[in-house]
Parts: structure tokens; C-alpha cells; sequence
């Protein structure tokens, strides 16, 4: 078995995985003392918010106003995670230093979730990819490949589809991609394995 890393980081991305699924709106001030903890408690990397319409999601409605204040806190990565173009270009005018663009590797989870299959979200990728080079932006493009390990809808989500993907999204563009085990299907082996 290989070593492991001698470090990680993290990504704390409460602000908006947290916060999309309840109902109530966390205040604006409220969420600004949670950045400043996360950064105090050493955090720096944080996802602090999406750019999706408001009347969709009201609790990330303050998307902009977490970024500007985030972005004041020296070597903080700050990003957002973007549903499609419009999003994006939302994210590019804020100034956020990355963007995640969320992908299902599994299509059934894809169109229930995205609406969208996950070719067709490869396609997304390079648009956002071409409007943010026509902005000058130089804003990391991160495309997140959920449901990596399977899927509560489909089931089984098989390992060179994976793959597939995260290579499709790497040629339309992304600077880098990730995997991530939406459902909290994967084990230590598995992790192991997929990421070799």
C-alpha cells in the first residue's frame, strides 16, 4: 500500500452543502462569524456559498457579500460552487478565487439533482471555461464529480464512468477536478483504489 500524504486540506463547505437543505435562512452576519471562526480555527479553504437563483435557494442568496468579506482574510482560498453558466458568470463578477462546477457520475442522480445528464454538464464546463477566459478571470474551475463511489438512485456507478468523466471535464477545460462520495457509500479500499 503506498504512504499516505503527509498533509491535507480541507474545504469546509457548511456555508452552503449545510445551509441549502434547511429551510430557514441562516442571517448574513451569522454566516460571516462562521468564516471568521473556520479561518481562526485554521481553516483556508472555504466554500462559502453557490450562485443559484434566489428564489430556488434563498439561504445562498448573500453568496456575493460572503465572498467579498471572505476574500479579505489574508491566504484564505475562497470558492463557490456554480450550477451553469449564469452562476459562473455571477461567480467571475464577485472575485471568488475558484469555482466548483458539481457533476453526478451517476445519470440517474444527475438528471433527479442537475436536470441535466452529465454530458451535459461536461458541455457546461467548457462554456464557463470560455467566459471565463474572455472575462481575463484567473479563477481556478474546479469540476466536482459526485456520486463517484454510487448512488442511492442508481445504484452501482461504475469506476471507468468515473474516470470517463473526470477526463471529459479536464479536455472542456477545468483546471482541476475532485471526486467526491456523495452518498456515503465509499470505504477506505475503495477510495484507495478509484484515486490510484
Amino acid at each position: 500500500m503506498p504512504s499516505l500524504p503527509g498533509r491535507a486540506m480541507i474545504r469546509e463547505v457548511g456555508l452552503r452543502d449545510g445551509l441549502q437543505s434547511i429551510a430557514r435562512t441562516l442571517p448574513t452576519a451569522q454566516k460571516v462569524a462562521w468564516i471568521r471562526a473556520a479561518y481562526a480555527a485554521g481553516l483556508r479553504e472555504i466554500e462559502v456559498g453557490s450562485f443559484v437563483p434566489a428564489r430556488l435557494l434563498p439561504q445562498l442568496a448573500d453568496t456575493a457579500e460572503l465572498v467579498a468579506v471572505a476574500k479579505t482574510l489574508p491566504g484564505l482560498h475562497v470558492s463557490v460552487l456554480v450550477p451553469n453558466l449564469r452562476g459562473a458568470e455571477a461567480a467571475i463578477a464577485s472575485g471568488a478565487h475558484g469555482m466548483v462546477l458539481p457533476l453526478s457520475a451517476s445519470h440517474a442522480h444527475s438528471l433527479a439533482n442537475l436536470r441535466k445528464t452529465p454530458d451535459e454538464v461536461v458541455a457546461e464546463a467548457a462554456r464557463i471555461r470560455a467566459a471565463r477566459d474572455a472575462a481575463g478571470s484567473r479563477m481556478i474551475l474546479e469540476g466536482g464529480v459526485g456520486t463517484a463511489f454510487g448512488c442511492t438512485l442508481q445504484g452501482e456507478v461504475k469506476e471507468s464512468e468515473v474516470l470517463r468523466l473526470m477526463q471529459a471535464l479536464l479536455d472542456a477545460g477545468c483546471d482541476r477536478v475532485s471526486l467526491a462520495d456523495t452518498v456515503g457509500y465509499a470505504d477506505p479500499a475503495a477510495v484507495q483504489r478509484l484515486f490510484s
